[in-house]
């Protein structure tokens, strides 16, 4: 990801992504900038997420974890969060492919959101299961690529297809993992 990031600077408006978005990039003023919103925050939601969700590499003291949850969802709930849903509005791929992205965007918030409210009221556990959830909706920035890739050595659709079919498997798959990680350490208590 970090690499797909890097080859939008020094910010440009017809590399990657935007080469095949320069209507968008033309006619619509705020979209290039709410894409480089969604593009620089996601970067650090998924790193910082990475440090959060995974108990085992906390290396770090409780004030550590609760500094980078508060950047985690500032950054996700004000920045790459709607800046996702805006993006998503303006998805290749049609109608099937908004939906995909937009459901995402609402489901990202919907989780994080909640996450907070459940660390608020102590509730540890549905802080921790939805924050899961939130980022496996974050991964889905790296899992779509994975299975883009697959889907077109595989089955070689055409390229509106294929995006339709990834807009959708690059975050459900994940929520489904998700949730049945949760119902396994529930089930293990």
């Amino acid at each position: 990801m970090l690499q797909i990031t890097l080859a939008y600077f020094p910010i440009k408006d017809d590399v990657a992504f935007l080469a095949i978005k320069q209507e968008e990039v033309h006619e619509l003023s705020p979209y290039l900038t709410i894409f480089y919103i969604h593009v620089i925050t996601s970067i650090f939601v998924l790193l910082i997420g990475f440090f959060q969700v995974f108990p085992n590499w906390k290396l770090y003291p409780m004030r550590w974890h609760r500094v980078l949850g508060y950047i985690y969802v500032i950054l996700l709930l004000f920045f790459a969060g709607p800046s996702g849903l805006y993006i998503g509005y303006y998805a290749n791929g049609g109608l099937l492919a908004q939906i995909a992205f937009l459901l995402l965007g609402v489901l990202w918030l919907f989780y994080t959101g909640r996450s907070v409210r459940r660390i608020l009221n102590k509730d540890i556990e549905g802080h921790q299961y939805d924050m899961w959830r939130s980022y496996a909706l974050a991964l889905s920035a790296l899992t779509l690529r994975m299975w883009k890739v697959v889907i077109v050595y595989l089955f070689q659709p055409r390229p509106l297809d294929a995006y339709i079919i990834v807009a959708w498997l690059g975050w459900v798959l994940n929520l489904i993992m998700v949730e049945y990680l949760i119902k396994r350490k529930k089930e293990n208590r």
